[in-house]
């Protein structure tokens, strides 16, 4: 079962980082510092969006509209520290 917790938590790592990575390349495609014709950036942020958005689009259909600002991204992040919080407090009882 630990190992399987384990795993649990790199995924869950893995996907924080997807998620900042998606929102640095919005930022950089909004202010067009990188080019969406060009094929591999058009593939990464394809990719970025459709592993993203699926757990994003509940977040930010539930929260106000804030004038243009997308937090869902930190509150799906710090939804996610929790649960590895919980997680880890599960595996190692004693060393937090």
């Amino acid at each position: 079962m630990r190992a399987v917790l384990d795993i649990v938590i790199i995924v869950l790592d893995l996907y924080v980082w997807l998620l900042i990575a998606s929102a640095i390349l919005s930022w950089l495609i909004a202010f067009n510092v990188v080019n969406t014709r060009n094929q591999f950036v058009s593939a990464v942020a394809e990719f970025l969006y459709r592993i993203t958005e699926p757990v994003l689009a509940p977040i930010r259909n539930f929260m106000p509209n804030l004038g243009g600002i997308d937090i869902s991204p930190i509150i799906l992040i710090l939804i996610i520290m929790f649960i590895e919080r919980v997680i880890m407090y599960y595996i190692y009882p004693n060393v937090l």
